[in-house]
C-alpha cells in the first residue's frame, strides 16, 4: 500500500488524508499509484490477533459488530411487535439494512476476506452500496410521519424497496468501477466515490434530522422526542470526530489495542438505537387491537378454572338457570358468565394508527 504521497488535511474528492487517519474498507483500493501498487495504510491501527491459522484484524471492533447484530435483532423484534404503529414496516427496512451492513463489516474489517483477495473489491462495493441504501432508507422514513402517502401499503413499501435497490446498484457500480478503473473512473482520482460515500450520505442524514425536528415541533405537544434526535445526532458526530480526528491519538495512547474505528462503530450503534428510541416515542399503538386478543385468552382460562364451582352454585340456587327463564339462557353461557364478545378485526394502517403520538 502507498504511504508516500500523503496530504496533511482533508481535501475534496481525495481519500489520501482520510485513509491515513482511519482504516476504512475502501482504503486498500484507492489512492495514488506508487511502485505499481494502490491503497493507503493508516498511520496507526489496532493490532491483530491470530486464531489458529487465521489472522484477525480489528478484533475489538469485530466483537462490537457482533454485539450490534444482537442489539439490532432485539430492536427489530420490538418493532415487529407493534402491529398498529405508524411506519412499522418502513422503519424496519432501515434496521434490516443496518443489520446486513454490520454483518458484512465483520468479514471486511476483520480481514476474514483479505484485502489482497480478488473478491475483496466486490464485497467492498456491496458494502458501500448497502451503506448508501441504509442512509436513503432513513431519509425515506423521515417523510413517513408527514403522511404524504399512506404507510404500510404496497405502494409505500415497494417504493421504498425499489428506491433502496436503485441506490444500492448505482453506488455499488460507482464503487466497483472506481476500484477496477472502468469507464472514466479511476482509483487514483475517486471523486465520484468520495461524493457518494460522504456527501450523499451526509445529505440524507441532515435532511432526516431537519424533517424530524419540524415534525415534532409542529405536530407534537410532547417535546421529549427532540432529545432522542439530539442524542442520536451527538453520538454520530462524536463517532465521526473520533474516527477521523483522534484515531491516531487513541491508537498510540492505548498501545494499538483499539483505534478510532472502534469508537466510531460504537457511537454509530448508539445513534441507531436513538433512531429506534425516537420512533418508539412518537408512535402509539391502539391497545384495543394490540392486546385485545391476549386479554380474551386469559379471561377464558380464568372462567374455565372457576367454571365447575360456579355452575354448581347456580344449579343449587333456587330456580337455578330456570329462574332466569329463556332470557337467562340467552344472556349467560354454561359457566354462568356472559358470553365473550367477538374480537374486533385488526385494523390496518389506514383505519387506525394513522397518527404519530398525539396527532
Amino acid at each position: 500500500m502507498s504511504t508516500a504521497t500523503i496530504e496533511t488535511s482533508l481535501s475534496f474528492g481525495s481519500y489520501d488524508w482520510i485513509c491515513t487517519q482511519a482504516a476504512l474498507v475502501v482504503c486498500p483500493l484507492v489512492g495514488s499509484s506508487t511502485s505499481g501498487g494502490y491503497g493507503i495504510s493508516p498511520t496507526c491501527y489496532a493490532r491483530n490477533v491470530e486464531i489458529g491459522t487465521t489472522l484477525i484484524f480489528q478484533p475489538a471492533t469485530s466483537f462490537l459488530h457482533i454485539t450490534a447484530l444482537g442489539m439490532v435483532a432485539v430492536m427489530i423484534l420490538h418493532i415487529r411487535a407493534k402491529y398498529t404503529a405508524v411506519g412499522r414496516k418502513e422503519i424496519v427496512t432501515f434496521f434490516y439494512l443496518y443489520f446486513v451492513v454490520e454483518l458484512l463489516s465483520i468479514f471486511l474489517d476483520s480481514g476474514i476476506i483479505p484485502s489482497s483477495s480478488n473478491v475483496y473489491p466486490w464485497f467492498a462495493a456491496i458494502h458501500l452500496g448497502l451503506i448508501c441504501a441504509t442512509f436513503w432508507s432513513l431519509l425515506w422514513n423521515g417523510f413517513v410521519g408527514f403522511q404524504l402517502w399512506e404507510d404500510g401499503t404496497p405502494l409505500s413499501l415497494w417504493s421504498l424497496r425499489l428506491s433502496c435497490l436503485g441506490i444500492f446498484f448505482v453506488s455499488g457500480f460507482i464503487a466497483i468501477a472506481t476500484f477496477k478503473g472502468l469507464a472514466s473512473f479511476s482509483r487514483s482520482k475517486p471523486t465520484a466515490l468520495w461524493i457518494v460515500e460522504f456527501i450523499f450520505n451526509l445529505a440524507c442524514l441532515i435532511i432526516y434530522i431537519v424533517l424530524q425536528l419540524i415534525l415534532v415541533i409542529r405536530t407534537l405537544d410532547d417535546r421529549w422526542p427532540i432529545g432522542d434526535i439530539l442524542f442520536g445526532t451527538a453520538f454520530f458526530v462524536i463517532g465521526q470526530a473520533l474516527l477521523y480526528g483522534f484515531s491516531v491519538t487513541i491508537c498510540d495512547a492505548v498501545s494499538h489495542y483499539i483505534d478510532g474505528l472502534f469508537f466510531s462503530t460504537l457511537c454509530t450503534l448508539f445513534a441507531v438505537m436513538m433512531v429506534y428510541k425516537y420512533w418508539d416515542s412518537i408512535t402509539k399503538e391502539d391497545l384495543e387491537f394490540s392486546v385485545g386478543s391476549k386479554q380474551a385468552v386469559w379471561e377464558v382460562k380464568e372462567s374455565l378454572l372457576r367454571g365447575d364451582n360456579d355452575e354448581d352454585v347456580l344449579a343449587s340456587t333456587p330456580g337455578g338457570y330456570g329462574a332466569y327463564g329463556a332470557q337467562g339462557h340467552q344472556t349467560f353461557n354454561t359457566q354462568g358468565y356472559p358470553p365473550v364478545p367477538p374480537l374486533p378485526q385488526k385494523g390496518g394502517y389506514g383505519g387506525q394508527g394513522n397518527q404519530y403520538g398525539q396527532y
